[in-house]
């Protein structure tokens, strides 16, 4: 290859460079932008209070249920299905033993962390109430946010059929059950 081949394709290369170069130049002068001074949107939301008191009144009506009606819904069957989840925890037989969590033999209306050979969490050792069908079913909802300090590591029955029949079960596994409201 002779020098001049050389100085060609040396050319060609500084010409590309500087086409290159060239455009990026020409575009920003044609394509102007102004940055602002704040990187970002700024989203501004409407405050209404109608949305929070929907809200209030979505949480008063949500802790107001009708707990007769609730309990029309349950099915003892079907509770006892569903407690078998909460058999590796709890047993449900007359005299049965604690497990991770205590017997729940004769719980309705029984006071809240009135086994006396159980070691309840402060929250609900510190809980002065009965387990009456209402707090059942709030419990059941949700556990932690129901009591909040709990140790029970359970998310909860969200359906109210569920919440019911398991209710109506724990009911039934009882000396003396406590009369449907």
């Amino acid at each position: 290859m002779d020098s001049f081949e050389i100085n060609k394709i040396v050319a060609a290369v500084l010409m590309v460079a500087l086409l290159l170069i060239g455009i990026g130049k020409l575009s920003k002068v044609i394509f102007h932008v102004e940055k602002p001074k704040t990187p970002g949107y700024a989203v501004e939301l409407e405050q209404t209070t109608t949305v929070s008191s929907s809200a209030e009144t979505a949480t008063a009506v949500e802790e107001k249920v009708d707990i007769a009606a609730l309990m029309t819904m349950g099915d003892i069957t079907l509770g006892e299905k569903i407690f078998k989840k909460c058999a590796a925890c709890h047993s449900i037989v007359k005299s049965g033993k604690n497990k991770i969590g205590p017997a729940l033999y004769n719980v309705v209306e029984r006071k809240v962390g009135g086994v006396t050979d159980y070691k309840y969490s402060k929250a609900l050792a510190a809980y002065d109430k009965n387990w009456t069908f209402e707090e059942l079913n709030g419990f059941l909802k949700k556990p932690a946010k129901y009591i909040k300090g709990t140790k029970m590591a359970y998310a909860g029955l969200r359906k109210e059929k569920d919440r019911a029949s398991v209710i109506k079960y724990l009911n039934q596994n009882s000396d003396s059950p406590v009369p449907l409201p």
